[in-house]
């Protein structure tokens, strides 16, 4: 049964647009663990473009699920995640352009560099996840990089045209799938929401499920405790979908 991590960033985008101090993501965080987050999840991005160092110091203060940093592979983020210790830190790419992350990192053409931040990372005691592409070759160097942990960049199933999803949910049942024989526990993450999210849910060995967007656009109109709750329910009890069990042709 895969759990749910709820990422807040959208709250800080909110407060961000105009450069105030609500809504705070610190108490939304609160109440996404009361209706339910297994985690927190936050992006801190070099730009700063929504959360804040503060905000990430808060969190660590008072999350008491678990707290995932997402963050560039780069020497500043390093020594924010090796001062503030979160519970888990996944390595994500950045582009200064992008609305949001765009694909996975190229873990192959980065390995030694990123080999180096895991080992540091795990002296430290703090768990590292690679965010990849559904890709064998990829999940192959995120073994050899030394990381105990992925999460697989669902956004091409979350955007494909339905036609195309039996596809690209069958490369993610197949990643997971080989992920796991490398000996990496799986997550997930990227564009799924209250429509698409089931039949990811249901793949065998996945763990757990980053989401964000969808959850605070839903917490609009029913508030964030209840927008959470619906989200836990579809990842906990999943639907069989004609979608799940296809194959890669």
């Amino acid at each position: 049964m895969a759990s749910l991590g709820v990422n807040i960033d959208h709250i800080a985008n909110i407060r961000e647009a105009r450069h105030t101090v609500e809504p705070d993501p610190v108490p939304m965080a609160m109440l996404a663990e009361l209706g339910g987050a297994d985690g927190i999840t936050v992006h801190l991005r070099e730009d700063r473009r929504h959360v804040q160092d503060r905000d990430v110091e808060l969190l660590r203060q008072t999350v008491r699920s678990r707290l995932n940093l997402e963050m560039a592979a780069t020497e500043e983020m390093m020594a924010v995640a090796l001062r503030v210790q979160p519970d888990m830190v996944t390595l994500v790419p950045e582009n200064r352009q992008e609305v949001t992350t765009e694909g996975g990192l190229d873990v192959v053409a980065q390995l030694s560099t990123l080999a180096a931040m895991v080992e540091k990372l795990h002296n430290s005691n703090i768990p590292v996840s690679l965010f990849v592409d559904p890709d064998a070759t990829e999940l192959e160097a995120c073994r050899d990089s030394g990381a105990r942990w992925v999460e697989l960049h669902t956004g091409r199933y979350a955007e494909a045209e339905w036609k195309e999803q039996p596809y690209e949910l069958a490369r993610l049942n197949e990643s997971t799938a080989i992920a796991r024989q490398f000996g990496l526990r799986v997550n997930a993450g990227h564009g799924l929401n209250y429509q698409n999210v089931e039949p990811v849910a249901a793949i065998p060995g996945m763990e757990e499920l980053n989401i964000g967007h969808t959850v605070v656009a839903r917490a609009v109109a029913v508030g964030l405790q209840q927008a959470v709750r619906e989200m836990k329910a579809l990842i906990q009890n999943p639907r069989p979908s004609f979608l799940f069990g296809q194959t890669i042709g």
